[in-house]
């Protein structure tokens, strides 16, 4: 998979250190001539140029870009790589990073983000999910609105040891998968729910009202 990192700090470099290592072939781009760090992620490629210009864009092949990852720290610039990228070059997918939570909402469809990532808020989620067992914890929003969740089972749930089938959720609530000792399960109606399971739950755009039934059921 062809990949277009806009932007050579931290966030980017880790991001591409991690896809070469995964065997993608990366481009990093960045408009800073000190950020041309090409020692630290020797497998990529490395342009000087503004990402936010279609010409830098096109150096960078982006019409044969299977993903974009705008990862520098200034939203409005994740913002117009994003558009340029899924308007100009049709790139099929765009994940965008977000700096400054206020501007979270501008991260949509509308310009061309397909999926947008917090870093602050990952950690955060991170840090939640260790130190909450009977809790659920959002990993990530979908574009349709959507959303996944993980909560862990504790040892006092009213659902342990009961198949997932007698388990009752909200309609616009679904189990997508079990995970147990490391591997992930279908979540099959005759399953039983061990403490320390981890559910992962599709969870639709109108049931923020129905999470607390389900931490209720897990904690």
């Amino acid at each position: 998979m062809k990949i277009l990192v806009a932007g050579a700090g931290s966030v980017g470099r880790l991001v591409a250190r991690d896809m070469t290592a995964a065997g993608h072939e990366v481009t990093i781009v960045d408009i800073k001539p000190e950020a041309m760090r090409v020692a630290s992620v020797p497998e990529a490629d490395w342009i000087l140029g503004d990402a936010c210009e279609l010409s830098t864009l096109e150096a960078a092949d982006a019409d044969t870009t299977d993903a974009v990852v705008a990862t520098t720290g200034d939203d409005k610039a994740n913002l117009v790589i994003s558009l340029l990228a899924k308007t100009e070059f049709g790139v099929p997918r765009v994940i965008a990073r977000v700096s400054h939570q206020a501007n979270g909402w501008l991260f949509d469809e509308s310009w061309g983000v397909d999926v947008a990532v917090s870093t602050p808020q990952i950690m955060s989620e991170i840090i939640e999910e260790a130190i909450s067992t009977g809790r659920l914890v959002r990993r990530m929003k979908f574009q349709s609105g959507a959303s996944l969740y993980h909560g862990t089972v504790s040892a006092d749930s009213p659902v342990t040891r009961k198949p997932l089938g007698r388990v009752a959720l909200p309609p616009d609530i679904v189990i997508a998968s079990v995970i147990r000792d490391g591997e992930p399960l279908f979540p099959a109606t005759d399953m039983s729910v061990d403490a320390g399971d981890q559910l992962l739950f599709i969870v639709g755009r109108s049931a923020g009202a129905d999470m607390a039934e389900v931490e209720a059921l897990l904690s």
